[in-house]
């Protein structure tokens, strides 16, 4: 090992830790995955009336915010 060589350590799934934070998050952990499930959707599965019909809700969140 060289001098400037920093030996890192193995990453280490902790499932209690992922299930801590799911807990602590609640609110976010949905918006994540509330937010994961229309992008899939629209990538993969929307229709043409779909992607119109999107873009109209888009449009008045948009003024809404």
């Amino acid at each position: 090992m060289k001098e400037n060589e920093v030996k890192k350590r193995a990453a280490v799934y902790n499932p209690d830790a992922d299930k801590k934070w799911a807990e602590q998050n609640k609110a976010h952990r949905n918006y994540l995955s509330r937010r994961s499930n229309a992008r899939g959707f629209i990538r993969t599965l929307a229709t043409m009336d779909d992607l119109i019909e999107l873009e109209e809700i888009i449009a008045k969140r948009k003024e809404e915010l």
